[in-house]
């Protein structure tokens, strides 16, 4: 039999010895390590977990926070601020800023200080308030540090010569007001939330720029924008290689205001020369129309570099401090007007009646006869009457319609309180300036719960001459005579005329509002008032007489005020002027009462040398300059 015959005998002994192979068991060593492996990996992973969700959650919370806050700001533009004419008067520059990413900074605390000291060394910053801001911000979940609003070129490429990691340079804009001094108290300041506003507004981040005063607080919400978003794509070492982006910003709407820039420019000048001139530091300027109560003028004196607001902080004489609407002044004689309409509707004065004052008022006391108390007049004025008290700013003729004398009843505090309330005075106007003062509105009650002492016919006298401790807010002082200029409407003040977006549509508008109709109540009162005030201009012994030559007709009431235990004479200036009417003599008096207002001014000088002497060729030039550049050009 040759090597290739098979026997069937052989095939089936070889398919028996492969049968018992196939059936034989594993041994228990296998299985064991089997188990043993799946254990240690079960175990491993088990750590894991634990780990990654107990020892290391904080860890990749942040890491997530960083790929979620991949993103940089897309910086909205704020927008203008314009005059009534279209002027701008706050604006933008584009600017590089530099913000510190507390995210990109190295982990390790030794290098993370390096970074901190160097930037805050190039930017003249304390080291350890940046470290201390860092953490604030980490507390509030912002991503960004503002270091630098604003760099200059040579700084910009030193930065980048360091390659300093978690410092980045970013465009943003810088608001821009045309004339820093003259309208900072108006406009307002910018700057960088703070930890108050972010409670108040929770949608801010400290790295946005919001309005802290002025017109630029008010009208935030319209100024402001929303910024757009930048995603950043980085590589395994975390440097940027693209970028994307996401959401445009959506720059702010514009205010256009009723402010006349070019008249507020003169108003403030002209009022820093006469300070200057009487080397004095503190005034207020306020220009209405008493039409519609719009704002034409408005500062504050001593004032401040909007760009540099730091360092005025601690000032002299608080240059921050807005006191044309903030302000409390006591405001002397030109509070009479007001009394004078009072006296006439609550029957105590009629036009006619008259008054004689010998330059003094004198008081029996009970207690002590040959102590009685005297109440002084500026001057001995003899007979007056109510047009030529008013005139005179006659302080006895006052003193007896206030408080009363002999066997005339005067209004007495309650009564005149009710007329102040009714005029508006401490109130706010509602005027759309953040920061308004109501004023103080003195009575019985207050002086009892103050000084505990009892109210006496005297704290009447000096209430009706406008001393003592009542207070006004200049706005709200002017605001009333604009009611006496119309005919009796008292209107809320506007700056806002329109509120409108790039396109030049409109978002808001304002209207005139009147706070308080008092026509009816005033119809037969207010002339003889107006008169007065008109004699204060065009009579020989009128108090503002300086005005009487200028071309329109003028009304006006002058008043000084002791204060500081009468230490010091702050110095008021009222009044109101009115296109000609109808007549080629524009004094011609036959006309006066019907011509419309069209200006009303304010004008004080705090601790001023010679009392309304000081106040009333600063307003003499103010009407000029607005009859020659508004009044008669429109004519």
């Amino acid at each position: 039999m040759g090597a290739s015959q098979f026997h069937f005998e052989d095939i089936l002994t070889d398919k028996g010895v492969a049968d018992e192979f196939r059936v034989l068991p594993l041994a228990s060593r296998t299985f064991f390590a089997f188990r043993l492996a799946a254990l240690v990996v079960g175990a491993l992973v088990i750590v894991q977990l634990v780990r990654v969700g107990l020892f290391a959650r904080a860890e990749y919370v942040a890491q997530s926070r960083d790929n979620v806050r991949n993103t940089g700001i897309l910086p909205a533009r704020r927008g203008r601020i314009v005059d009534r004419f279209g002027a701008v008067l706050a604006g933008n520059e584009k600017v590089f800023r530099v913000v510190l990413l507390p995210r990109e900074l190295p982990r390790d605390e030794a290098a993370r200080r390096r970074v901190i000291d160097l930037v805050s060394e190039l930017f003249d910053l304390d080291a350890d308030e940046l470290v201390r801001t860092v953490a604030r911000r980490t507390r509030y979940f912002d991503d960004r540090v503002v270091v630098a609003s604003a760099i200059d070129q040579d700084e910009f490429v030193s930065l980048l010569q360091y390659g300093l990691p978690g410092v980045r340079v970013e465009e943003g804009f810088r608001r821009v007001h045309d004339v820093p001094f003259a309208f900072s108290h108006t406009l307002g300041f910018t700057g960088f939330a703070d930890e108050e506003d972010l409670v108040l507004r929770p949608t801010l981040a400290f790295s946005d720029m919001i309005g802290k005063t002025g017109i630029e607080a008010y009208y935030d919400a319209h100024l402001r924008g929303q910024h757009g978003a930048e995603v950043y794509f980085r590589d395994s070492r975390g440097a940027i290689t693209d970028s994307r982006v996401t959401t445009l910003a959506s720059h702010g709407s514009h205010v256009s205001t009723y402010i006349d820039k070019e008249f507020q420019e003169y108003f403030y000048s002209r009022m820093m020369t006469a300070l200057d001139g009487l080397e004095r530091y503190v005034g207020v300027g306020i220009a209405m129309n008493p039409s519609n109560g719009e704002v034409l003028a408005l500062f504050s004196i001593p004032s401040y570099d909007t760009s540099r607001v730091a360092e005025y902080l601690s000032g002299e004489h608080l240059p921050l401090f807005n006191r044309a609407i903030g302000g409390q002044y006591s405001p002397g004689s030109t509070i009479k007007p007001l009394v004078a309409v009072a006296a006439q509707a609550e029957g105590v004065m009629t036009p006619e009646d008259i008054v004689f004052s010998a330059g003094y008022i004198e008081i029996p006391n009970p207690y002590f006869p040959d102590q009685p108390s005297i109440f002084k007049d500026w001057k001995a004025h003899g007979w007056v009457d109510m047009r030529s008290a008013l005139a005179r700013s006659s302080n006895v003729y006052f003193y007896e319609v206030g408080g009363g004398f002999g066997a005339r009843v005067g209004l007495g505090i309650v009564r005149l309180k009710k007329w102040w309330q009714l005029f508006g005075l401490g109130e706010v106007t509602g005027i759309d300036v953040s920061g308004e003062a109501r004023g103080l509105l003195p009575d019985p009650d207050w002086k009892e719960s103050r000084v505990g002492d009892i109210w006496r016919v005297g704290d009447t006298y000096n209430a009706s001459i406008g001393q003592g401790d009542l207070l006004v807010s200049p706005i709200g002082l002017l605001n009333y005579i604009t009611s006496i200029a119309n005919g009796g409407l008292l209107y809320t003040p506007r700056i806002m005329k329109t509120v409108y977006d790039d396109a030049g549509a409109v978002v808001a508008a304002s209207r005139p509002t009147v706070l308080r109709d008092m026509r009816r109540e005033m119809s037969d009162f207010l002339v003889p008032v107006q008169e007065g005030m008109r004699d204060a201009v065009i009579q020989e012994y009128g108090t503002a007489r300086l005005l009487r030559d200028i071309p329109m007709p003028v009304w006006g009431k002058t008043g000084s005020a002791q204060v500081a235990g009468n230490r010091k004479t702050n110095a008021f200036f009222v009044g109101y002027g009115a296109a000609p009417y109808g007549a080629d003599d524009p004094l011609a008096e036959a006309d006066d009462n019907g011509a419309k207002p069209e200006i009303a001014i304010l004008v004080i000088v705090e601790d001023a040398k010679e009392g309304s002497l000081n106040v009333v060729p600063v307003a003499r030039d103010v009407f000029e300059w607005y009859y020659e550049h508004r009044i008669k050009v429109k004519s």
